[in-house]
């Protein structure tokens, strides 16, 4: 039994060294392995249920230790998982990205952080994040950095659109994203001002969308300046989630007139935070407050995010999860892939289990 549970561990870390290889050494990429392996069993980040869920020939006291030490001790390079995550996405490029932010609390420490996704079927992938030291929203400044970095990582030709809450507005943000030539859908609130580039006239942008009922849909068809910059605007009543109407009104570089469409996609990011929370890994069980110590923590975790779901999406198409009279799946494929990982490493299966490892593989 225990030959076969190490074979799991080697199968897996050998199939991190055909991207990590030359870039970390084998101790290393095997502690990615056991790290990686132990979070699909227990799913917890509490390093002492993580230790229990090593399969090594040392004690658990041991393992707990080790895990201490990397992330106490060892400098990752965050650049460099986020190129793996890349390497490893189910679909071509040009990509729709989300921003977004999420947040906890341990004792009086918040943990805010703000993420970049990619999304896809149902979820988005987050390929980058920045942890803010405080509590409340992100600053222009470290959206620009976060976009600067996925652009000098990615390229911009990697960007198909930005989707965005209301948070991420602001003069200077939309100056970025329009002198970058960067397309975006991102909300605003009811009560922005609108200037008519034509005329000079001011007027608040609800006032073009007050006709619409319940779940209609409508665009400006000529172009405005919102915060001193030129864009599109678009407009759908919706239910809020305190069952009261409101205009969900959206400014667009361009293609205003499926900018409410494409920002629907915004919410896979939520479905992502839940599966690194509640539904999954459950991030929220660490006691680390030191940002460098979760920036470590949270890369291993994205990693193992990204092989569960896309093991999900391939048991997707041999059998496809069933799809529950409201029109939505009966699991998610994070939890679907999630399952299926971790049964198999309670079990002796090492095919399945090699076929599995093969969604890690960037060749």
């Amino acid at each position: 039994m225990k030959i076969k549970v190490e074979n799991k561990v080697t199968v897996l870390s050998d199939t991190l060294k055909e991207f990590f290889g030359d870039k970390m050494n084998l101790a290393r990429i095997k502690f990615f392995g056991l790290f990686i392996s132990a979070l699909c069993k227990v799913q917890t980040v509490c390093f002492e249920k993580l230790a229990c869920g090593f399969d090594s020939s040392v004690n658990v006291e041991s393992s707990l230790r080790r895990i201490q030490r990397f992330i106490a001790e060892y400098s990752l390079d965050t650049d460099l998982v986020a190129r793996f995550i890349f390497a490893l996405l189910p679909h071509e490029p040009p990509y729709r990205l989300v921003l977004d932010r999420t947040n906890w609390k341990f004792g009086t420490k918040n943990i805010n952080i703000l993420t970049l996704g990619i999304v896809y079927k149902g979820v988005a992938f987050p390929i980058l994040f920045h942890i803010m030291p405080k509590f409340g929203n992100s600053c222009m400044q470290e959206r620009i950095d976060l976009m600067d970095r996925f652009i000098r990582l990615f390229g911009s030709g990697s960007i198909e659109c930005l989707l965005a809450d209301r948070e991420f507005v602001g003069d200077k943000w939309l100056e970025y994203l329009n002198r970058l030539s960067i397309e975006y859908h991102i909300r605003i609130r009811e009560n922005f001002w609108f200037e008519k580039p034509s005329n000079g006239q001011w007027a608040k942008t609800s006032w073009l969308f007050n006709n619409l009922r319940i779940n209609d849909c409508a665009f400006y068809h000529k172009i405005v300046r919102v915060n001193g910059e030129l864009c599109y605007l678009s407009a759908s009543r919706i239910i809020n989630k305190q069952n009261v109407p409101e205009l969900q009104i959206i400014v667009s570089f361009n293609k205003p007139d499926i900018a409410q469409t494409l920002y629907k996609e915004r919410w896979q990011i939520e479905s992502a935070f839940k599966a690194l929370k509640t539904s999954g890994f459950n991030i929220e069980d660490t006691h680390l407050t030191d940002i460098e110590r979760v920036c470590k923590l949270l890369s291993l975790v994205l990693i193992a995010f990204a092989w569960v779901y896309r093991v999900g999406i391939h048991l997707d198409t041999l059998k496809p999860i069933k799809i529950k009279k409201h029109g939505r799946r009966a699991k998610s494929l994070f939890k679907y892939g999630l399952t299926y990982i971790a049964n198999l490493l309670f079990s002796n299966d090492i095919d399945n289990f090699n076929q599995c490892c093969k969604f890690l593989s960037c060749t």
